[in-house]
C-alpha cells in the first residue's frame, strides 16, 4: 500500500456515513484511506510533498485557523517505486499548525479556551511557510468567467 510505504505506520481506512447512489458508494463502505503523522516524520513528508510543489502554494491553501492542505496527483513523484498491481494514486497533505498548550482546549477534564493570542492564525501559518521551507505564495488563480445567458 502506498500509505504503508511513504509513513511506515499502517493507515486507517475511512468508511461512508450514507449511501450516495449517484457516486455509487454503498454506507459503511471503505472509500478513503488516511494516516496521523507527528514530529521530525511528518515534516519529511511534508518536505517530500512541498518538493513536488515546487514549494509554491496559493493563499487560498491555508485556512484561518492556521491549517494549510495541497495536493499531488502521483504519488510517484515522492520517490515510491512505481507497481504495476498497485497503478498510480494521488493524495493530499493537510498540516495542523498549533502552539505548546493546546492541549488545554482539547482535553476531557478540566477543559479551558485558548486566547485569541495563542492561536495559530492565516498570515502566521503563511509566514512560518515561507520561513521554514523558502516557500513560494503564488497569486490567487484566475476565476472562470461564464460566458451566456443564463436560464
Amino acid at each position: 500500500m502506498v500509505l504503508e510505504q511513504l509513513t511506515g505506520q499502517t493507515p486507517v481506512f475511512s468508511k461512508a456515513r450514507y449511501t450516495v447512489r449517484s457516486f455509487g458508494i454503498r454506507r459503511n463502505e471503505k472509500i478513503a484511506v488516511h494516516c496521523t503523522v507527528r514530529g521530525a516524520k511528518a515534516e519529511e513528508i511534508i518536505d517530500r510533498g512541498l518538493k513536488v510543489k515546487e514549494y509554491e502554494l496559493y493563499r487560498e491553501n491555508f485556512s484561518d485557523t492556521g491549517n494549510f492542505g495541497f495536493g499531488i496527483q502521483e504519488h510517484i513523484d515522492l520517490g515510491i517505486k512505481y507497481d504495476p498491481s498497485i497503478g498510480i494514486y494521488g493524495m493530499d497533505f493537510y498540516v495542523v499548525l498549533g502552539r505548546a498548550g493546546h492541549r488545554v482546549a482539547k482535553r476531557r477534564r478540566a477543559r479551558g479556551r485558548v486566547g485569541h493570542t495563542h492561536r495559530v492564525g492565516k498570515e502566521e501559518a503563511v509566514k512560518w511557510f515561507q520561513q521554514k521551507y523558502d516557500g513560494i505564495i503564488l497569486p490567487p488563480k484566475a476565476k472562470e468567467i461564464r460566458r451566456g445567458r443564463r436560464r
